[in-house]
């Protein structure tokens, strides 16, 4: 590809798509590259998840998004962000995975798919967090009944299954499976469930305790998973839960291989890139956060109600160079 773009846009999730949208009507040539389908990290949420924010919090560009009840279903923002980019026509190239992007200094930037070459002066990078679970790095983790992900829980029926986490994902998959039929146990490291739980949740969630139809280990660490069970110590005392499948909801980061190709400095520990707050532009010219890669570990700090505006405040910055 011979022409030289404004702007490329790696991530087509909420927040890519806002950026897209606003280089759309500020007439800037870009392209928006996403290695899944149009917002694939919520394509692979669970099923029947409901949103925790109203609808015109997770609107973009504008234009409303229209929820049957008060919290929008994934199906229901699925639906909204595809009828966008077909009414928009935004330059969306689905299933073309960025394998490498490189820089031949200061807004010079090629970006290489198995496809295509792409050259242009601005890049930003919107690629969340989803795709990168946090590993526990214990034994068993790779075993083919081990899953970072939860869908849905019908093929669980009957079944022991162990859910680790604490937070609403790991909630949320651990009720669905007890209405499901499965036979669930739910170990947490803390002494409660995380602070940030629905509030619908947590109460359902804290009455299945109570009720022994959810058997809660608490303050619980995973030691390691077997074919058939998941090894866990409890504050000194050893239990062996029966498991025929298990879900590790620990959470997620992003991925920092792009910072390494370009040379965005980044802390270590966090992941948190280095960038201007007021144009996100990081240390490397031309170079642009948007959405929660911008806080690298402390992925609740940015939610798709405040990542989708970062792509207004980036085309700015981009065309007021231009």
């Amino acid at each position: 590809m011979d022409e030289i773009l404004d702007l490329i846009i790696i991530g087509a999730g909420p927040t890519g798509l806002a950026t897209a949208i606003d280089a759309h009507r500020q007439g800037l040539k870009y392209v928006v590259l996403e290695k899944g389908c149009i917002t694939n990290s919520i394509y692979h949420f669970p099923s029947q998840m409901v949103f925790f924010t109203t609808p015109e919090l997770l609107e973009i560009g504008g234009i409303p998004l229209v929820s049957e009840r008060e919290k929008p279903t994934r199906n229901e923002a699925l639906k909204y962000y595809r009828k966008i980019v077909g009414a928009l026509k935004l330059n969306i190239h689905q299933y073309e995975e960025v394998q490498k992007l490189e820089s031949d200094g200061p807004h010079r930037f090629r970006a290489t798919t198995a496809e295509e070459i792409y050259r242009a002066s601005n890049v930003v990078i919107a690629i969340g967090y989803y795709d990168n679970p946090n590993i526990l790095g214990i034994p068993g983790e790779d075993l083919p009944h081990v899953s970072h992900y939860y869908t849905e829980p019908y093929a669980f029926y009957n079944r022991d299954v162990v859910v680790v986490g604490g937070k609403n994902s790991a909630a949320e998959a651990a009720l669905d499976l007890f209405r499901g039929g499965a036979r669930v146990a739910l170990v947490h490291r803390g002494s409660e469930m995380g602070s940030t739980l629905k509030y619908w949740v947590r109460p359902d969630i804290e009455n299945r305790f109570k009720a022994g139809e959810v058997r809660p280990f608490l303050n619980s660490r995973v030691l390691k998973i077997t074919r058939t069970h998941v090894e866990v110590d409890q504050q000194g005392s050893h239990h062996s839960i029966p498991a025929q499948q298990v879900f590790l909801l620990t959470g997620y980061h992003t991925s920092t291989e792009f910072f390494r190709q370009l040379g965005v400095e980044f802390d270590r520990e966090t992941l948190r890139p280095t960038h201007n707050p007021q144009t996100f532009e990081t240390n490397v010219q031309g170079v642009y956060l948007a959405g929660s890669v911008v806080g690298g570990r402390m992925n609740a700090e940015v939610f798709i109600e405040n990542g989708r505006l970062h792509g207004e405040t980036i085309v700015r910055a981009i065309t007021a160079r231009l």
